[in-house]
């Protein structure tokens, strides 16, 4: 195995291990799943937010993220709302219980991943942000990755 395939390979398994943990407890002690938590991060962070903000943010689907919200509209944690310049269109806004719900699942995530990640010195985590924030914006600008 080459040393950038071993890479890999712990990147992706950190990154399970970690999701799954994060995932298991926001679950136990909010009721949602991670997958949904970003979502609604999303939605609160971007201005305007429509489905293909979100599907150009995670490279997944159209369909998938409709399928999603529609998922988060039924639990009363968004809505859809006409878009003021275009009618094919919505725009994503969070309920005040979604706020509530995002508000709540921020402390656990936060509490989680601080927990999880103890053991690995600040300067190390730094540069591992800094690492992976250049690979992202890399990836992202030459539109690697994205479905279809």
């Amino acid at each position: 195995m080459s040393h950038i395939t071993s890479i890999f390979t712990d990147l992706v398994r950190v990154e399970t291990r970690l999701y799954n943990a994060v995932n298991a407890r926001l679950r136990t002690e909010q009721e949602l799943g991670l997958g949904q938590f970003e979502f609604l991060e999303i939605i609160d962070r971007v201005p305007e937010c429509r489905v293909l903000d979100i599907v150009g943010e995670l490279a997944i689907t159209v369909g998938a993220v409709s399928k999603a919200v529609d998922r988060l509209v039924a639990a009363g944690w968004c809505v859809r709302v006409a878009h003021p310049q275009d009618r094919r269109s919505s725009v994503l806004r969070l309920t005040p219980e979604g706020k509530e719900q995002l508000a709540a699942s921020r402390t656990v995530v936060a509490g989680e991943l601080t927990s999880l990640t103890a053991t690995v010195p600040p300067d190390d985590l730094n540069r591992i942000a800094a690492t992976l924030a250049a690979l992202r914006a890399t990836l992202e600008a030459g539109s690697h990755g994205q479905p279809g």
